[in-house]
């Protein structure tokens, strides 16, 4: 199984979550994007083309943050190749956050994806609150998950390996190993 990390604002964080699954699944890879720093939502939805396009089998897909709203803006231009799920973990809401180096990513779309994906919250969330993020689940046809309070989930805020995260990770592994969508 090919797993596909996309990484939010910044990239990578040392110790965070994310690091510590990359370096621990077999056959897993990082979406690099050219500048972490000032994206731009057309040149970060082109790399994830470019890295799931890559992949010998549909990949799994796991976002973060900004990696989110990159998954939803490349489902949004006309997903252009299999993907086998995607767990999307506290999405950035840059409608309602006004930060400039991210306008380009607003608006956030709406549009359905093609395959199972579901979207883990925090109840403690600064970049989106629950309610907002359970309505752009429902919008993607993703199954939602309160996570808790996990803040961002980012490793100053304690977010290291995330054992919870790895649950959902592993259910929808498991549930898509046979083609199944339910939640």
């Amino acid at each position: 199984m090919r797993t596909l990390f996309v990484d939010g604002w910044y990239g990578p964080d040392p110790g965070d979550w994310q690091e510590l699954w990359l370096r621990d699944l077999p056959d897993a890879a990082r979406v690099e994007q050219d500048d972490w720093e000032m994206p731009e939502r057309e040149a970060w939805v082109e790399r994830l083309d470019e890295a799931i396009a890559r992949c010998p089998v549909p990949p799994l897909l796991v976002a973060h943050s900004l990696g989110c709203l990159t998954l939803a803006h490349w489902v949004a231009v006309g997903a252009r190749h299999p993907v086998r799920a995607a767990m999307l973990a506290t999405p950035a809401d840059v409608e309602v956050n006004d930060e400039s180096a991210l306008r380009s990513f607003a608006p956030i779309p709406r549009t359905p994806f093609p395959f199972p994906a579901v979207v883990v919250a925090s109840r403690t969330d600064s970049w989106m609150i629950p309610r907002r993020a359970r309505l752009f689940a429902d919008a993607w046809r993703a199954c939602f998950i309160d996570g808790g309070d996990v803040g961002h989930l980012m490793a100053s805020g304690g977010y290291g390996p995330w054992p919870h995260g790895r649950q959902v990770l592993a259910e929808l592994a498991r549930r898509t190993a046979g083609a199944a969508r339910q939640c």
